[in-house]
């Protein structure tokens, strides 16, 4: 089997009454009634089911695909999901407490507030395909080159999650979401945490020997006790200023707020525009109270702010940090964010449409789209959002969600497009690579 199989594996696909019964037999047997059996679910499809508020505790799930399966809430105590695909899988608010991850693939999956303490997330074995057809659950022998499943939680929401005393040596962290996680006396050797949000969570006692936290964000991380040694901490953020500092601007940032206003109202006649290039403004309350329109900010720090409803028609973003803000609804048409990092950011709505500008007789004389090209936007939510005319040449969109977007004539030649979700999107006159599947 390929570490984490993208093609389709012949399994028989549950539906929800089947699994339904399932659940129901299991409950009976967790209470000791006759009849009841313990879910023992392998290598089976419950992609797009629900187990949402079940008690699963002890169930056995091992290589089965529950991409996109609904599980929040649920109970699943000392489970096994070993090798399974939950891919996208919403994982919120349950316990999995000792449970079984070991070379689960587990990329997008909405982790938030769930406990998994003490859970193995190390790699696992690579299982063999049986003459059943499907994969088998007999396990190699180690061997030297025999090959491991790594676990991966690439782009997983994890925020306010338990990981206290989780066994995760080599596991895949990269680019997901866990700030504010207990990560207390863990095992994270040789783990991939590059580009993470670890932000006010607390690795007490954890062992990151051999890790990777390249551009990881450890903005108010506790570390005490903590094993680093072989550790990289390359560009990793923490609470120190990654750039210049809001108070040294030349004059409060309330007075160079009114001055640009006044130099958009008079097309830059009068007034100043707004520069804020190189600074770190992460420390800024509610920007979204301001209008950012025609603003300039290169190379700026804007980690976990909040642009929701904003106007950012005609701004220039470019190389800057986005890394986890909200843009909900916000306007941002005719802006570039050429090479800007918007890793885990919520597009949900947004207009970036072009920006028409017409002359005098209101024909238009200018189109100026959105640029995003050489933009990395994993793990991004787009859902919904006016995106015509858009600029995504060379971008970064692995796991992206543009569900619904309005794509029209889009340019995506060179994007990278692994596991991004295009559905009900309108790809008309999208410009594409020749051979790309759209998800």
């Amino acid at each position: 089997m390929a570490q984490h199989p993208q093609g389709e594996i012949m399994m028989a696909h549950l539906s929800q009454e089947e699994l339904d019964h399932i659940v129901k037999l299991h409950n009976m047997y967790m209470k000791g009634l006759h009849g009841g059996s313990r879910a023992v679910v392998k290598f089976k499809n419950l992609s797009g089911l629900s187990m949402k508020g079940q008690d699963l505790s002890h169930s056995d799930f091992t290589g089965s695909c529950m991409i996109g399966t609904d599980m929040s809430n649920g109970k699943f105590v000392s489970a096994t999901f070993f090798a399974c695909d939950m891919r996208r899988a919403n994982l919120e608010h349950a316990s999995f407490v000792r449970a079984d991850f070991r070379g689960a693939f587990v990329a997008g999956a909405n982790l938030t507030g769930a406990d998994l303490k003490s859970a193995d997330l190390r790699e696992g074995k690579i299982m063999e395909k049986g003459a059943e057809g499907y994969l088998s659950d007999r396990i190699r022998k180690d061997s030297q080159n025999a090959p491991v499943a790594k676990t991966i939680f690439t782009g997983a929401r994890m925020m306010e999650t338990n990981l206290s005393g989780v066994r995760a040596a080599a596991a895949d962290f990269s680019d997901a979401d866990l700030s504010n996680v207990r990560i207390q006396g863990a095992d994270f050797r040789n783990a991939n945490l590059e580009g993470a949000n670890l932000s006010h969570s607390d690795l007490s006692g954890t062992d990151l020997r051999g890790s990777n936290l390249r551009s990881a964000i450890l903005e108010k991380t506790t570390m005490a006790m903590v094993e680093t040694a072989g550790a990289d901490f390359t560009n990793t953020i923490t609470e120190k200023p990654t750039g210049d500092e809001v108070s040294n601007l030349e004059r409060p940032l309330a007075e160079l707020l009114k001055e640009h206003v006044i130099w958009v109202k008079h097309k830059g006649a009068q007034g100043t525009q707004l520069d804020l290039s190189g600074f770190d403004l992460r420390e800024l309350e509610d920007l979204s109270q301001y209008s950012l329109t025609a603003m300039k900010a290169i190379g700026a720090n804007f980690l976990n702010q909040n642009f929701s409803g904003t106007e950012m028609q005609s701004s220039i973003f470019d190389e800057s940090d986005f890394r986890d803000c909200l843009f909900v609804n916000a306007d941002v048409r005719g802006s570039s964010f050429k090479d800007a990092r918007l890793s885990r950011c919520d597009f949900t709505g947004a207009n970036l449409s072009p920006l028409l500008f017409h002359g005098a007789d209101g024909s238009v004389k200018r189109i100026q789209p959105v640029s995003m090209m050489g933009a990395t936007l994993r793990y991004s939510v787009m859902r919904n959002a006016k995106m015509a005319g858009i600029r995504l040449t060379n971008a970064d969109l692995c796991y992206a969600d543009f569900s619904g977007a309005d794509l029209r004539k889009a340019d995506l030649t060179g994007a990278r497009l692994d596991g991004a979700i295009f559905a009900g999107a309108n790809l008309e006159g999208a410009l594409l690579d020749s051979g790309t599947e759209m998800l």
